[in-house]
Order: C-alpha cells, then sequence, then structure tokens
C-alpha cells in the first residue's frame, strides 16, 4: 500500500502539517536572514530530481555576496543555519509540489549526473528527499562513495513506511546536534568527481 500511494499521500499530508506548524519560524528566518545578509533572502539552484529532470531548490541563503570561497563568505549566522538544517525548510514546498519526498536521496547539482556509475544513477529512480540516507548516516561528513551507495541502496529497495520514519527520526538527530555540516578540510562538501 505504501509502494502505491502512501509515500507521496503522506509526503504532502507532511509537508502541508509543517509548513503551518513552522510557518512563525519560517518567517523568523527569513527576517533573519535580511537583517544580516541582505536581499535576496533564498538562494536558488537547479537540482537533478526523478530521472535526472531539473527541478528549482531553494534554501534560505547562508553566505555573504561577493568574491570569495565558501569558507571566506559563511560567518558565524551562516553556520548555526546550516548547522541546524534551517536553510533547508523551504523544501518542504517542493516537497507539497511533488518534486521532492521527505525521505530519499538529498537532491544534487545537474552536473553531477554525468559522473555517476550505472549504481550511483539509481539515485535518480526515486524523488530527491529532504531527509535521506546520506544525511543519516554523517551528513557531508561521509565521503562520496559511501554516501552515493547508500542513496543507491535505498533507491533499489521497495519504499517502506518504517524505514522512511527511522531515516526521518536519524536525520532530524543528525541536525539538532549539529553534526556533519562539512566534510573534513572543507566549508560544506566538495564537488563531486568519478574519483569521489
Amino acid at each position: 500500500m505504501y509502494k502505491r500511494w502512501g509515500k507521496r499521500t503522506f509526503d504532502m499530508a507532511a509537508a502541508f502539517l509543517l509548513l503551518l506548524a513552522l510557518a512563525p519560524l519560517l518567517a523568523l528566518v527569513a527576517v533573519a536572514v535580511r537583517l544580516r545578509l541582505g536581499r535576496p533572502v533564498l538562494f536558488v539552484q537547479t537540482r537533478a530530481g526523478r530521472g535526472g529532470r531539473p527541478f528549482r531548490l531553494p534554501k534560505f541563503r547562508s553566505m555573504r555576496a561577493g568574491a570569495g570561497d565558501d569558507a571566506d563568505r559563511l560567518d558565524r549566522f551562516g553556520r548555526a543555519l546550516r548547522a541546524t538544517a534551517l536553510d533547508e525548510l523551504p523544501q518542504l514546498v517542493c516537497v507539497l509540489r511533488g518534486e521532492m519526498s521527505l525521505v530519499g536521496p538529498r537532491p544534487l547539482p545537474m552536473a553531477y549526473l554525468h559522473h555517476y556509475t550505472p549504481r550511483q544513477r539509481l539515485r535518480c529512480d526515486v524523488r530527491p528527499g529532504l531527509a535521506g540516507p546520506g544525511v543519516a548516516a554523517g551528513r557531508n561528513a561521509i565521503g562520496w562513495p559511501e554516501r552515493l551507495e547508500r542513496d543507491a541502496a535505498y533507491a533499489a529497495a521497495p519504499p517502506r513506511f518504517w524505514r522512511d520514519l527511522r531515516l526521518l527520526c536519524a536525520t532530524l538527530r543528525v541536525w539538532l546536534a549539529g553534526r556533519g555540516v562539512h566534510a573534513p578540510g572543507h566549508a560544506t562538501m566538495p564537488p563531486f568527481d568519478r574519483a569521489g
């Protein structure tokens, strides 16, 4: 039942309720970003969705505008947004629209598509998620090969409600603890290439 229609129904209901419940927090974060970093409040990037189809993924902006690498443009405020994953909350709208799921492989840039092995490309067989196997396993602290293998294994298995619920809970624990925000030696995560 969950495989046929339950996952999408659960996504829509949960995203709608979360957007309602978190509306004051979303407004507060938007005001804080506007005051601290200026306009625009949202950073929007094209990412690969199900089947590799592009969609526009929004985040609250966490970096200052201007020249420099990520580490230079990421201040204490931006680090706090990323550590708590508050910058990701606008993606609940993508879940409601059907571009994303609550649980699935995290959506990655379109440029990464041609670097995937056939096994890694399995991650594109399902909707990308707000929470997922890579985040639950350690976020950006785990390397690309392990992260993409976890995504592929998730996509290859039939959807299961209890597995998704466990991944949601594990992701929430990672976010609340602020773990794995960056890869060792990087402000966020190094770009992916086939070498990993």
